[in-house]
């Protein structure tokens, strides 16, 4: 269903090396990119994560409910994810935990602000 989702960097180099080292922890790697935009994936006819400059130029500013999420696998993924964005620089939006009786999560802000969230789901 999904293709891939875009969110907008102000440093294309160091949300580069964020990306590579965060995404190579779940076996995604970049597939694709131009000056601009770098695609991450496992393949290209899977979902797929780009940032990007903004086309316009503009700054890039990340909605307000907007979110990436990442699926951990189980809670020790979720929280080797988590502790990977800290290391690599992401701010802390709240530490792995159970938040309902399904979800176990945990989130982080990159650099620019874009929301992740890292998570194990049980339905």
């Amino acid at each position: 269903m999904l293709g891939y989702a875009t969110i907008g960097v102000t440093d294309m180099a160091k949300a580069e090396a964020f990306y590579n080292a965060l995404l190579g922890e779940l076996g995604a790697k970049q597939l694709m990119g131009m000056d601009r935009i770098k695609f991450y994936g496992t393949s290209a006819d899977a979902p797929m994560l780009a940032i990007c400059i903004p086309y316009d130029k503009e700054d890039p500013h990340p909605g307000n409910g907007t979110m990436m999420s990442f699926s951990g696998g189980d809670k020790e993924g979720v929280a080797r994810l988590y502790n990977k964005a800290i290391e690599l620089g992401a701010t802390d939006e709240g530490e792995p935990g159970q938040r309902t009786d399904f979800f176990y999560g945990a989130y982080v802000r990159d650099a620019d602000g874009n929301k992740l969230c890292f998570y194990e789901m049980s339905l």
